[in-house]
């Protein structure tokens, strides 16, 4: 079992490097278009970079391209729903926001696959069970991603981020890319009801219901 897993693990990563390195360079060429549209929309930085926790909650910065205008000095925009542009709901909904976060699979930051990584701040939150969502690298996309992304409930999106941590393999990585591509083509769940990404976590009872064997069905 345990050399299945290291089996595994190897290949991820192989396929991270591998595909983090041709995403790079076929989008090349957009991301100059995105990095000129964000720095004319929204001004410098036109790289978000914020710390996140990652494989065993290790912090990282990670890279998008920033869909936001800064903070207004007098009060003006204080709101994520205020400082979201329509441009920058624009590179939500399509994903191209995420391009830059090619570089953090490189560097082993990330993975393609994985649970998505959350605030710093969250991992005090955290019980004991939640906290092995970071038994693994975080990934660019996720279980939780491809069953709802930001309109789904926090217990909701825990509960599949350790669901892929209990059943995590190559054919269920394979799932969730191609899952993936259907949800940014048809946009969905880019944001939660009332909210202009997904609602402040403050902490959840922990996961029932845990035990998915027929996962990759569910995907």
């Amino acid at each position: 079992m345990r050399n299945s897993l290291y089996s595994y693990r190897t290949v991820k990563r192989a396929l991270d490097l591998i595909f983090a390195t041709i995403g790079l360079a076929v989008s090349a060429p957009a991301q100059s278009v995105i990095a000129v549209l964000v720095l004319l929309k929204h001004g410098r930085p036109i790289i978000f970079k914020q710390d996140r926790p990652g494989l065993h909650g290790e912090t990282f910065s990670l890279l998008k391209f920033r869909s936001m205008k800064n903070h207004d000095e007098d009060g003006g925009l204080d709101t994520d729903e205020q400082r979201l542009t329509r441009f920058g709901r624009w590179l939500r909904s399509t994903s191209l926001d995420e391009l830059p976060s090619l570089i953090n699979v490189l560097k082993g930051d990330m993975s393609l696959v994985g649970p998505r990584p959350l605030l710093v701040k969250y991992l005090e939150l955290y019980t004991p069970e939640q906290a092995h969502r970071h038994d693994v690298r975080p990934g660019v996309t996720g279980l939780a991603q491809v069953k709802g992304r930001n309109s789904i409930t926090w217990e909701e999106k825990l509960k599949w981020d350790l669901i892929y941590v209990d059943h995590q393999s190559c054919g269920l990585d394979l799932l969730i890319v191609a899952e993936t591509v259907l949800a940014v083509c048809k946009r969905s769940g880019i944001s939660a009801e009332g909210s202009a990404t997904m609602p402040e976590f403050r902490g959840q009872p922990e996961i029932k219901d845990r035990k998915s064997p027929d996962v990759r069905n569910d995907v």
